[in-house]
């Protein structure tokens, strides 16, 4: 495995060097038509009669040129300082500054833009290098009909692909990109745009984060990732294990009413989880139902906190959760049984193998087979498991440091939402969220690695 990823590694690096090195090669040996190229994308092509791909090229040159005339070049001039003129009122007249928040967004924006442009330009030359080669060898070009109709034929990846691959670039590359940049900002509350401009500090914030004292969030930031991974933890394998129990024991043979089992456990999917999880924080409150019914059957003589002492709310979260994903597990786990071969059990009892056996043996290594991507996901899912923690204590109860708003039972994700939301501190949730992919990423590869599915990709087949 390593050595595969070594060549690969090698094979891209010499793949640059050769495609670095065809630029030199290319305006040696082209012709006037393909060095023009070099200034006027698309020249060559458009000189030899490839109107398609020539205007192609040219349009987007052209509107590079206009959207940095224009736009983007006063952005990017001022993104080393985010701005230095700030909106002030003269009279009663307000002079409008600059905007931190808008130069950040654009100079990032023309940054990747100068970067997509320089990829146009290399993709041009290739073009030309490409038709000058057809030409020599004595082919005729490809017709202008021809090329367009490729759009909805041999190309028909890139048509299609294309609208897609534009909204993720918008809407998911482009805002985790601004994120990133945030962090190393000084922006929150004190310095909002476009009345207050904020600048960059470098490392400042990830320091302060990682600092323990009256300004750090050193202990906060332990505190709620160690809990956020025991949560992710016992989340992710009590659900797996108890579905899966509960999957076999209505598999077994000799209980009746299975799809009576099963139509019961299904209900509890069907019934949406903000309203269950709502109901369920109202029925262990102090005056909820439980300690209700504790209290009248004198079990206990004072409610108990199920949500404001900080141990009994993470191990009731954690039991919900069990009762809200074992539904999912056992339905999952009910069609994988199925397709185990019954010879396996039949040879297991013959050796005389026991039930727990037979269990450890054949049952949960293929069910870890099977199923290993899927718990990963659910491990990565619960990381940043939003719902079950918001909907039943909102992180709470609260933790002594009220200014760092993370409560005992806030994970990584939703102590950023606070952050967000509640104390508009916008560089910590920046620098948080960054923690929450870095986590995300650690543990996703090495649970990845461990999977039976990738060390043993033949075992089952």
């Amino acid at each position: 495995m390593k050595t595969e990823n070594k060549n690969a590694a090698a094979g891209r690096f010499s793949a640059f060097g050769k495609g670095i090195s065809q630029i030199g090669t290319t305006f040696v040996e082209g012709d006037w038509k393909t060095r023009l190229s070099y200034l006027i994308f698309g020249f060559g092509p458009l000189a030899r009669g490839q109107i398609v791909k020539g205007l192609a090229y040219l349009a987007s040159e052209i509107a590079f040129i206009l959207y940095m005339v224009f736009f983007g070049a006063d952005y990017l001039s001022k993104i080393t300082t985010l701005g230095t003129v700030e909106t002030a009122k003269k009279g009663r007249v307000t002079v409008y500054g600059d905007n931190s928040f808008l130069i950040l967004l654009f100079g990032l924006l023309t940054i990747i833009l100068i970067g997509i442009v320089i990829l146009i330009w290399y993709l041009n030359i290739q073009e030309n290098r490409k038709e000058e080669l057809l030409l020599r060898s004595g082919k005729k070009l490809p017709s202008n009909r021809k090329v367009l109709g490729s759009l909805l034929d041999t190309n028909f990846d890139k048509t299609l692909l294309a609208v897609p691959t534009l909204g993720i670039f918008v809407f998911t590359v482009l805002p985790i990109l601004f994120m990133i940049c945030v962090a190393f900002t000084n922006y929150d509350k004190n310095h909002q745009s476009p009345s207050n401009l904020f600048t960059w500090v470098g490392l400042e914030n990830f320091g302060k984060l990682f600092a323990f004292g009256k300004e750090g969030f050193g202990s906060t930031f332990l505190t709620v990732l160690l809990w956020t991974l025991v949560w992710a933890f016992f989340a992710t394998f009590l659900n797996y294990f108890l579905g899966m129990g509960v999957a076999i024991l209505i598999n077994k043979k000799g209980i009746r009413f299975k799809k009576l089992w099963r139509t019961i456990l299904v209900l509890t999917i069907a019934v949406p989880q903000f309203v269950s999880l709502l109901y369920i924080y109202k029925m262990f409150a102090n005056d909820g139902l439980v300690n209700g019914y504790l209290l009248k059957w004198g079990w206990i003589t004072s409610p108990i906190n199920f949500w404001t002492d900080p141990t009994l709310a993470r191990i009731t979260i954690i039991v919900v959760n069990v009762w809200i994903g074992i539904p999912y597990m056992m339905l999952i786990a009910t069609g994988l049984l199925m397709n185990i071969p019954e010879e396996l059990y039949e040879s297991a009892r013959i050796d005389g193998a026991s039930p727990f056996q037979m269990f450890w043996s054949i049952t949960l290594p293929y069910m870890l087979f099977v199923t290993g991507p899927f718990l990963l996901t659910q491990f990565t899912g619960n990381l940043n498991n939003f719902n079950v923690i918001y909907l039943l204590t909102k992180g709470q109860p609260q933790s002594m440091r009220l200014t760092d708003h993370a409560g005992q039972t806030d994970l990584l994700v939703t102590w950023l939402y606070k952050m967000t939301v509640t104390d508009t501190n916008y560089k910590m949730a920046a620098v948080i969220g960054i923690m929450v992919f870095l986590v995300t990423a650690v543990v996703s590869l090495i649970v990845y690695n461990m999977l039976p599915s990738v060390k043993d990709e033949g075992g089952f087949q």
